[in-house]
């Protein structure tokens, strides 16, 4: 019998299925790993690169599961390892989530000024796949969205999504840049989308 052996991708998504095994997206009964998955498809309409693209599946297991960047490395390599690590939020676990949401996107922006283009490959895609939920509950229940999240204030928000924009303008040609921007000025206004 003749196996075929499991791509980098193809083991990273396997992992991400398991770790957040049971997880759903905030608000929603959504199944959390639509978002991963979301997001290295994002991620595969700027890059094939599979290391990218595992990274990009596998972003959220360190953040938001008990698997750690070692477990990562292990499994998956340094550079894989390195990627998670470079889109993996500390949450500062020792205050309440909604003191420390300004101290943690601010990092976040900071971060994001001087990363190399394999990290921001991956923002984009975070990035985008978060926006486009956002809008669509936007849709159906207003800015009524907010009241889930730990930052209850839409311009908050805005100006976190905005500043992500500004740092990711060398993917400006990019199909999932030019709809991040759009969904930015749809959800927040124009101005923050220029």
């Amino acid at each position: 019998m003749n196996t075929v052996e499991e791509s980098t991708f193809e083991r990273a998504i396997r992992f991400a299925l398991n770790a957040h095994h049971g997880m759903v997206r905030k608000g929603s009964d959504t199944p959390y790993i639509t978002h991963p998955l979301e997001v290295a498809t994002i991620a595969g309409t700027v890059t094939s690169d599979e290391e990218i693209l595992a990274a990009a599946v596998l972003h959220d297991v360190v953040e938001d599961t008990p698997y750690t960047i070692d477990d990562i490395r292990e499994n998956f390599g340094d550079r894989v390892a390195s990627l998670v690590s470079s889109d993996t939020e500390d949450k500062m676990e020792s205050l309440p989530p909604e003191e420390t949401w300004l101290a943690r996107k601010t990092a976040s922006i900071e971060h994001l000024k001087n990363a190399p283009r394999d990290e921001k490959i991956i923002i984009l895609g975070d990035k985008l796949s978060n926006i486009r939920s956002c809008r669509q509950q936007q849709l159906v229940i207003g800015d009524k969205l907010w009241e889930k999240f730990h930052e209850k204030r839409k311009e908050m928000h805005a100006w976190y999504y905005s500043s992500i924009l500004h740092n990711l303008s060398e993917f400006k040609d990019e199909f999932a840049y030019i709809e991040y921007k759009r969904l930015v000025a749809e959800v927040f206004g124009e101005e923050y989308a220029e």
